[in-house]
Formats: C-alpha cells, structure tokens, sequence
C-alpha cells in the first residue's frame, strides 16, 4: 500500500512586475485611480493551476498613490484609512476555480470578499525563474470597512462613491 503526500509549492509575488490599484467614483461623472505601492503576498499551491491554491496579501496603507498629494493625504487621515492607527489591508483566502475567496481586512474590520481571477498561465523568465500571471478584480462597499468619509455638493451628489472596484495584475515567482 503506498501513499502519496501533495508537495506544496510556494510562490512570492514579484511587485516589480504587480500592481495592486483601485478605482473610485468622483461626483459619481468620473472615476478616480489608486495604488498601494508597497505590498507583499505569497500563494502555496499543491496544483499546477493554483486550483486550491492557499493565497495571502497585504498592503501598507502609507504606500497609498492616486497623483494627488492632498488627496493622499486624505485617504491616509482618519477620515478613511487610518494609516497611523492600520498600518496594513490584508487578504487571506483560497483559489476556486477563477474565483478568489477570502476575507478582507481595512482597519481591523474583516469580510468575507470573493474576487473575479483570471489566470495568465505559467512561464520561465530569461532569468530561468519560473513565473505565473494572475488578474484579480471585484468591488467592495468601502462603507462596510469604516471608510464612512463622504460630502454632498449643492445638487446633492455624492462626492465619493461607496462602491470601490479593486484591480491586482500579479505575477509570482515560484521560491
């Protein structure tokens, strides 16, 4: 009788070759962009298409870029983020199918989110590292998060909107 044990294989993301952003309705007539610039995650995985992959992330607040300073600013004060206070967002969750499911959490508030995933496939750098591609994207209820922040303008709009699209392009490399 034999047994056989899955191997696990372990996958770092590459930030250089990622990008974790978010997009934002202004006066709900356009759309803002942003970006953490500073993030990490890992992905342990017992298939070689991450079916059941087990997947983690995180981001620092303070990394937070839209172009703006002010605006940045803003997002990192109390009003929304709290960086001093929540230095970091985080995800854990696993990999079903092209479904991404896990918990979310911004400011020591945890949800249950579910994240479209398309999987680029898998590749060998120039290099000889062995890399995989992956594109993430899903909304969120900033409001379920503690981000409450919000003016009205004269006519009553909105001035940002509770609806919050995440985008990651992610590229791993294989550790």
């Amino acid at each position: 009788m034999s047994t056989t044990t899955a191997t696990t294989t372990k996958w770092a993301i590459d930030p250089t070759h990622s990008e974790v952003s978010f997009k934002v309705k202004h006066l709900v007539i356009s759309t803002v962009t942003g970006y953490f610039k500073s993030f990490e995650g890992t992905v342990d995985t017992e298939s070689e298409d991450f079916d059941g992959a087990n997947i983690s992330f995180s981001a620092d607040i303070a990394s937070i870029f839209t172009n703006q300073s002010d605006r940045d600013n803003h997002l990192k004060s109390a009003d929304f983020f709290d960086a001093e206070k929540f230095p970091k967002m985080s995800f854990s969750g696993i990999l079903k199918g092209s479904a991404l499911e896990g918990e979310l959490t911004i400011k020591d508030i945890t949800k249950k989110v579910t994240l479209d995933v398309d999987f680029g496939g898998i590749v060998e750098d120039p290099y000889g590292q062995t890399k995989a591609g992956f594109e993430i994207e899903g909304k969120i209820s900033r409001k379920e998060f503690g981000l409450m922040w919000n003016a009205v303008t004269e006519a009553g709009s909105v001035v940002v909107s509770d609806q919050v699209r995440i985008i990651v392009n992610a590229q791993v490399v294989k550790q």
